[in-house]
């Protein structure tokens, strides 16, 4: 078929988001649109007749847009010039987290009984999270007017299928048992989303962050505690301390982490909402990756590290050759030889872009005196600040400081 490749990079960037991409094929409609985990968990449902009554109404050139049985969303297209007809099924998806009452309201309808609502309100915390603007719906639409032939030649419509079974209960044992599996596959999930976000914090991938979308829901995280904005701070917790020790294992020297760390730990506490909370985490992992894209040192040798650090911690500090060489106890000469062999600029070049960078955010975000941001990035002499300034930006700190303020 002619869309082969871009076929396999739909479903990997699907993948990639969490959201399962199955086949169908609609001649023997195998019994796989209901969720396989989701089947194993509440017992019996006549999974051959839903599947047999959906396909029956199946046209092509059309995205099918289907809320399902139990609130699980999928999405669904016939594709062309396959040797046997063959449906596209994307998900189960969730369009945004369902609050615990009314997951107990889906459970009721759904004849789910009491000692089984906790593996429905797990089997929800496991379902990613596609919100109805996001990027993969354009994907999907692109792909189709791929394969079909132009924006005019599909159409998208939105079903609810209702099906006329209710779930057979299952007995008190085997929900248990299928409660530990659930819990353990969830576990799983959550500690394989934690250690691809400390991976790309360790490396500054901040393009990332589009993970927290589809991937993280607030009923992902275990629940401790029947409050659901304690449990979420607390996940919170974790999380900031998980993303400090991913920045620091990319070269950042916990003096440029110790600020940031704190400042997010007073943050989560004034959480008074749990969208707050995931937007909290989504920045969190921003700021981490831009701490390793600025600081990280981690290739450079030791010494090398020490005096980026020195210099980074406080640029009104004495920063001359001779005081970075005497801090490690090396010759200066080492020091200048090896810093700008490794980093490509001489250590007075570099403190000197450190401190114009310094003195453009400063200029940009406070009121204060020319000379008091002179004096913050070690230079004494006012007019030497201003005449250094300027080489570097083309202003003096005044026009700078005017430009960014229109």
């Amino acid at each position: 078929m002619f869309y082969e490749s871009e076929l396999r990079f739909l479903c990997a960037t699907y993948k990639k988001c969490r959201v399962q991409v199955s086949f169908i094929n609609c001649e023997t409609a195998p019994d796989k649109i209901l969720d396989e985990g989701f089947k194993g968990l509440f017992g019996e449902i006549n999974s051959e007749k839903v599947v047999k009554e959906f396909l029956a109404d199946i046209k092509p050139f059309t995205i099918y847009k289907a809320e399902m049985p139990f609130k699980l969303n999928y999405i669904f297209l016939l594709l062309p010039q396959m040797s046997e007809p063959t449906l596209m099924v994307i998900g189960p998806y969730m369009p945004h987290n369902l609050p615990s009452a009314k997951i107990l309201e889906v459970g009721e309808k759904f004849g789910v009984s009491p000692h089984n609502q906790k593996l429905l309100e797990n089997y929800y915390g496991g379902v990613p999270i596609v919100e109805e603007n996001d990027s993969l719906f354009f994907m999907l639409e692109s792909f189709a007017e791929h394969i079909w032939g132009g924006n005019n030649s599909y159409s998208i419509e939105e079903i609810t299928y209702e099906p006329t079974d209710n779930v057979l209960p299952l007995n008190k044992s085997d929900a248990q048992s299928r409660e530990i599996l659930l819990n353990m596959q969830i576990m799983e999930e959550r500690y394989a989303f934690e250690n691809e976000l400390m991976q790309a914090v360790a490396n500054g991938q901040m393009q990332k962050a589009s993970m927290f979308k589809s991937t993280f829901s607030a009923s992902m995280f275990e629940k401790r505690l029947t409050d659901t904005l304690r449990n979420l701070k607390n996940y919170c917790i974790i999380m900031n301390t998980i993303l400090r020790k991913a920045a620091e294992s990319g070269g950042v020297h916990p003096v440029h982490l110790n600020d940031v760390s704190s400042d997010f730990a007073f943050r989560i506490e004034k959480l008074s909402t749990v969208p707050a909370g995931q937007e909290l985490m989504a920045e969190m992992f921003r700021s981490y990756c831009r701490l390793v894209r600025k600081h990280s040192v981690k290739n450079y040798s030791a010494a090398v590290q020490k005096a980026i650090v020195y210099i980074n911690t406080d640029l009104s500090a004495d920063l001359s050759l001779s005081t970075l060489a005497a801090a490690q106890n090396i010759s200066a000469g080492y020091l200048s030889a090896v810093f700008k062999r490794e980093t490509g600029k001489t250590v007075t070049r570099y403190i000197t872009d450190a401190r114009i960078k310094q003195a453009m955010r400063l200029l940009s975000t406070t009121r204060l005196q020319i000379q008091t941001v002179a004096l913050h990035c070690g230079i004494m002499d006012v007019q030497y600040f201003s005449k250094i300034f300027k080489k570097y930006t083309g202003k003096t700190p005044k026009e700078y400081r005017a430009s960014v303020k229109k």
